[in-house]
């Protein structure tokens, strides 16, 4: 802001943020010139799978991301295979090694588990000196781990977050959620789930599942070797189990029977059949017991193995005929093949899965899990993609460059709306907080400075420039100017907000396609430019939209939980408010009001079609039915005369027919009555409380459309309230009010 020469004035804390724009931009530049010191910290083998292949990701970014390993957990225990060493055989450095596993395999054990890491982590992080440290899921170590990480101050980029599991994991993982500053998930799903728990959108990573990465590039590598080393010479691929299961730590003794209800229809199904020991949770112990008591080690039809490397797993997982047991891989990996999958018991459950996946959540009965072995053993499925595309890492990598360490460490959450706090600060006393609007029209291009409360404190106007480049630049010079005046008026100014013709992808910032009235504007990305020069977040939307959003916050329609705005102007548009948020439709369509067909022979519209709402009521269509009557000497009547330079337009069309020209009286009805048809039939489709019309027109309709509803629409929808709206500038107000709701809810 300082080179348009406004910075001499500039006074105050809102001054102060306009003059110390560039200066924090350098301070910002300086800070992430050195590297990014990233630690990644691995518990067992199940969560290295998932984090190796983003270490590969940091080691090539090695000139602007710095890595540092640390190992804890089950990876440094004999009983668990020594893990440790895939990642010593994966030519990372292992900086430090933590032996914080209390043995015992009980829930004491992992509360102590739990203490111990915490002991141990501190001296380890003061000395490695992370500036983000990576951590995946929701084991009790990686609970640990953020602990330490979040009262040391260091960033924590959570992997995996917003899943539902079902067990004692989830209330682990969520916890984990809200210690971290950063979060990358797999899924929608879990996105939603990150979104709701408050979690800030702009620091969750939509990523996929980092083994995804690495597990698709491998199925057809190999795989007779890796089932011949593990399996025998004789088996062959599709012909063999692959069983994976897990402790229930909030239901240890279930689990440990459903493991050997398991085990006994394995015997009985007589499948070759590879056991993997389970993991460290309580009731392990007693799940080893169980295999030792059946001989499950030294029976011909098994292989019990305490580790199988990754990719060599994964091929087993591949080429099975059935996959059996509670792990995740079942319910994620697995997918990706088409492998058949029996997930027993509870500790899956919340996941998505794919078709692949045979339930048994009561595995209570061997009969019954023998029952899922002859379903679902030699089958295969299509392959699924639920949990990633293969193209995590890259985005992970790409995500963990954008981090600024010049963003306040301190996170915060975006909680739904409550009650205003009632304390006062003087900043916000002493200044007025305001949006910067900006309306987009088809003639004119306004903008205006607009307070909390819908007062238009300043506005300026200019003409809409024919072309792209011109018009860029005029938006562009205008609210520099606007925004270095807003100084001087002693506005704060909160966001931009752009209301304009056309389909607008609000989610991105980008008008798609234009209306005819402005042209050279489609696929037009109107964010960046504004942000990248304002230094301020901007909101789009459609116009129509912005004049429903102007009627919940200022008119007709605050309070209201389901209503229509109707625009009647040059042309015809509007907004579906439903249940107090803005319906923008699956392809940001919804709201186009004026698009409703009413006759299938009508007059041609703007859009190409016929017999639209539009092409009978709007300005435009009203023009063309007077020029009509004017070239045929049928619209001037008595008191009524036209200059040689004047142009026909609605106007003399309305003031003909109050003039006693029936013709004239005649097309008003016919559009009205168009109107009204219309918006009987959005009475019938969303059933609105409320109808509110806005635009110049509003007023000759408002009686009219009234008419038509007690004709033609049900009972029910008779008596729905019909206003004109009280808003001078819907426009305006409406690009304003999505800066203005921002500040007091998150959820625009």
């Amino acid at each position: 802001m300082e080179s348009n020469g406004h910075s001499p004035r500039m006074r105050g804390p809102h001054a102060q943020y306009f003059e110390n724009l560039s200066r924090r931009k350098i301070m910002e530049k300086s800070i992430n010139q050195r590297k990014l010191r990233v630690c990644v910290a691995t518990c067992n083998r199940a969560d290295y799978s998932k984090l190796a292949p983003i270490m590969f990701g940091i080691k090539t970014e090695s000139e602007n991301l710095e890595l540092s390993v640390v190992v804890i957990g089950s990876h440094l225990i004999d009983d668990y295979g020594n893990t440790y060493r895939m990642i010593e055989q994966d030519d990372f450095d292992i900086q430090a090694r933590l032996h914080t596993i209390v043995r015992g395999e009980d829930e004491a054990a992992m509360v102590e588990s739990v203490g111990l890491a915490l002991v141990k982590l501190p001296d380890v992080l003061n000395r490695l000196k992370p500036d983000i440290i990576i951590v995946h899921g929701d084991r009790f170590d990686a609970l640990a781990l953020a602990t330490s990480a979040a009262l040391m101050n260091i960033r924590i980029l959570h992997i995996e977050g917003g899943e539902v599991s079902g067990t004692i994991d989830d209330s682990i993982r969520h916890a984990i959620t809200k210690l971290s500053h950063y979060h990358v998930c797999c899924t929608r799903s879990a996105e939603q789930h990150l979104i709701a728990m408050c979690e800030d959108h702009d620091r969750i990573l939509l990523a996929g599942c980092p083994s995804y990465d690495k597990l698709l590039n491998l199925k057809n590598k190999d795989y007779m070797g890796v089932i011949k080393a593990w399996l025998g010479d004789d088996v062959k691929p599709g012909e063999y189990i692959v069983a994976l299961q897990h402790p229930v730590t909030t239901d240890i003794k279930h689990s440990v029977k459903m493991f050997e209800f398991t085990l006994d229809a394995l015997l009985s199904f007589n499948k070759k059949t590879l056991v993997l020991f389970p993991n460290i949770d309580a009731g392990s112990k007693e799940m080893v017991r169980v295999m030792r008591k059946k001989g499950v080690e030294h029976h011909p039809n098994f292989r019990a193995v305490k580790h199988v490397p990754f990719e060599q797993f994964i091929q087993l997982v591949a080429h099975a005929g059935c996959m059996i047991g509670n792990s995740s891989c079942g319910v994620r990996e697995a997918g990706a093949f088409g492998t058949p999958v029996i997930n027993l018991g509870t500790r899956q459950t919340g996941r998505e899965t794919g078709e692949n996946v045979l339930h048994v959540r009561d595995a209570d009965t061997e009969n019954k899990i023998i029952h899922a072995l002859q379903l679902q053993f030699g089958k295969r499925y299509p392959c699924s993609k639920i949990y990633g595309d293969g193209n995590s890492v890259p985005r992970i990598v790409k995500f963990l460059k954008s981090i600024s360490l010049s963003e306040p460490l301190q996170k915060k959450f975006c909680f739904p709306p409550v009650k205003e706090s009632i304390s006062q600060d003087i900043d916000h006393i002493l200044e007025t907080l305001s949006a910067l609007a900006v309306d987009l029209g088809g003639t004119n291009l306004r903008i205006a400075l607009v307070s909390m409360k819908g007062e238009i404190i300043k506005k300026y106007a200019q003409p809409n420039p024919k072309t792209y480049e011109d018009r860029i630049e005029l938006i562009l010079k205008m609210c520099v100017e606007a925004a270095s005046e807003a100084v001087s008026l002693n506005c704060r100014i909160l966001g931009v907000g752009i209301s304009t013709g056309g389909r607008v992808n609000p989610h991105e910032g980008v008008v798609l396609h234009s209306t005819k009235l402005i042209q050279e504007w489609s696929s037009v990305d109107l964010r960046t430019p504004l942000s990248d020069t304002l230094h301020l977040p901007v909101w789009v939307d459609n116009d129509g939209n912005c004049a429903a959003l102007a009627e919940r916050k200022f008119g007709q329609g605050k309070g209201v939980q389901d209503f229509v705005t109707v625009i009647t102007g040059t042309g015809i548009g509007g907004g579906v408010i439903h249940h107090n948020e803005l319906v923008h439709g699956s392809s940001f369509c919804a709201g186009e009001l004026g698009h409703i067909m009413v006759s299938f022979d009508g007059p041609e519209c703007m859009c190409g079609s016929h017999g639209c709402i539009e092409a009978f009521a709007s300005g435009i269509a009203l023009q063309r039915e007077a020029k009509k009557l004017h070239d045929e000497d049928l619209l001037l009547v008595e008191d009524m005369s036209l200059k040689n330079d004047e142009c026909v337009t609605a106007v003399h069309l309305i003031q003909a027919a109050k003039l006693g020209n029936s013709k004239a009286f005649n097309i008003l009805k016919t559009a009205g009555t168009a109107l009204g048809i219309g918006i009987v039939n959005i009475l019938h489709t969303i059933n609105p409380s409320l109808v509110i019309l806005s635009g110049v027109l509003a007023n000759q309709y408002v009686n009219p459309v009234k008419e038509v509803i007690r004709q033609r629409g049900l009972a029910s929808v008779q008596n729905v309230n019909v206003v004109v709206s009280n808003l001078s500038d819907p426009a305006l107000l409406g690009a304003a009010s999505m800066v203005l709701d921002y500040t007091t809810r998150r959820t625009y």
